[in-house]
Order: C-alpha cells, then sequence, then structure tokens
C-alpha cells in the first residue's frame, strides 16, 4: 500500500493586518501562532488555501 503524500505547512508571518478571510483560512489549516505547524493531507483544498496565504506560510512535503 503506497504511503500518501503529506504536506508540513508552518506560519512563518503574523496574520495581524490581513483580512479576515486570510486570517480564517490560516486557522483553518491548524496555525495559531507564528512558527507553528501542522501535517496535512496532500489533497486540492489544502493546496487551494496554502495558495491562497501563500505568503505568510512556508510548504514542505513529507
Amino acid at each position: 500500500m503506497a504511503k500518501e503524500k503529506q504536506l508540513k505547512v508552518t506560519l512563518i508571518k503574523s496574520t495581524i493586518g490581513q483580512k479576515p478571510a486570510k486570517v480564517s483560512t490560516v486557522r483553518s489549516l491548524g496555525l495559531k501562532k507564528i512558527n507553528s505547524s501542522n501535517v496535512l493531507p496532500d489533497n486540492e483544498a489544502v493546496r487551494g488555501m496554502v495558495a491562497a496565504v501563500s505568503h505568510l506560510v512556508k510548504v514542505e512535503e513529507i
């Protein structure tokens, strides 16, 4: 059975001053504080959320 690809998403910039939609997207990715990370499945929904806040997060494939 092949292991499903995953993404490690890390918040690298603050959400202060961002529009509420961007803040809620970061929260729905499971990120609260700067340097907090979360491992998420690599699918279209997660990729879309990451693309929307790409200026605030760092993404690694694992």
